[in-house]
């Protein structure tokens, strides 16, 4: 299964305060709130929502179409991409814009406080899913994940016209979507993917309590942390996947995008949907090993040790088949 993944495609620049953020808040003062932290690390990494999610699909073994606008600023990025297995032929370069920045700092506690700078991606809505399929041949799942909000409703409205299965991945983007926006992104989605928090954003943002969401798409998708995976379907028990756990957190920072990475793969290998949460999971724990979004490697032992500790047996003789691209 061929799979597009449109959205953000970014550099970090990814920065650590070594006290807490909650320390330096005044509870009489919220409304004139006025900071600054000292940072005592900063690393200038890849990133992008969909840059992420690529990247892990590449790394996997699948060549994933990758969907977005940049500056001219792109090329070495570009250059890296294609190095780890993404397709990024349908990339659209902006003449006067510069690359997306997404600036976060993240405290002990790992909290983290972020800012995101749109630059080119505000040309995303000018790209035609249409003349991606063209050259890219056709797909099997899209993949729309925040974005220029014009874009997110231009590809959702693509995929619903072409026939295209789509998943909706709202986000970062729920905070400045209003109502119809968001029922028009999550509407006949074949996966829906949010975290904890997104899960009570998405019902307040679209006024629809979570059985009515059910109700509009396939199969609701949500991330706990480390208490795992939950996957909803409207009628059915919820399918849990505990989390994989890991002994010390380097940077949680682009993890829900290593899971995404994980999960799709697993379902363009036409693995049961449990197999590929798990998959997803494990390489989530892979990510926050690393500093930055695509920094990790996944390596066949590791990852089969990995899902063997946490799953057993069965979810090994599952996946290990679809290793064949790991080292």
């Amino acid at each position: 299964m061929r799979i597009a993944v449109t959205g953000s495609i970014a550099t970090d620049h990814l920065m650590t305060f070594p006290g807490r953020f909650t320390d330096q808040f005044l509870a009489d003062r919220l409304d004139r709130v006025s900071l600054s932290f000292l940072a005592d690390r900063l690393e200038i990494r890849r990133g992008g929502v969909a840059a992420n999610i690529s990247f892990g699909l590449g790394v996997l073994g699948l060549r994933p179409v990758l969907v977005g606008a940049v500056g001219s600023d792109f090329e070495p990025y570009r250059v890296w991409l294609k190095q780890h297995g993404v397709d990024t032929d349908s990339v659209r370069v902006s003449a006067d814009l510069h690359t997306a920045r997404f600036l976060c700092t993240t405290d002990r506690m790992q909290n983290q406080i972020a800012t995101f700078y749109a630059g080119a991606m505000a040309e995303a809505r000018e790209i035609d899913l249409s003349s991606v399929i063209r050259r890219a041949g056709r797909l099997g799942l899209v993949m729309i994940s925040p974005d220029d909000p014009e874009a997110m409703v231009r590809h959702t409205q693509a995929c619903r016209k072409l026939g295209i299965p789509f998943a909706a991945d709202p986000s970062q983007q729920l905070a400045r979507l209003g109502k119809q926006e968001v029922l028009e992104l999550i509407t006949g989605a074949r996966w829906l993917f949010t975290n904890e928090y997104e899960e009570a954003l998405l019902q307040e943002r679209s006024g629809l309590t979570k059985q009515q969401i059910l109700g509009k798409v396939d199969c609701w998708v949500t991330t706990h942390g480390a208490e795992g995976v939950r996957i909803d379907r409207d009628g059915a028990e919820p399918l849990t996947v505990p989390a994989v756990e890991v002994a010390g957190v380097v940077d949680p920072t682009g993890v829900g995008d290593g899971f995404r990475a994980g999960f799709l793969a697993g379902l363009a290998w036409g693995v049961p949907e449990e197999h590929a949460a798990q998959l997803g999971c494990a390489v989530a724990a892979t990510v926050l090993d690393y500093v930055g979004t695509q920094e990790y490697r996944l390596y066949r032992d590791s990852l089969i040790g990995r899902l063997r500790t946490a799953y057993g047996p069965e979810a090994v003789a599952h996946l290990v088949a679809h290793f064949r691209e790991l080292t």
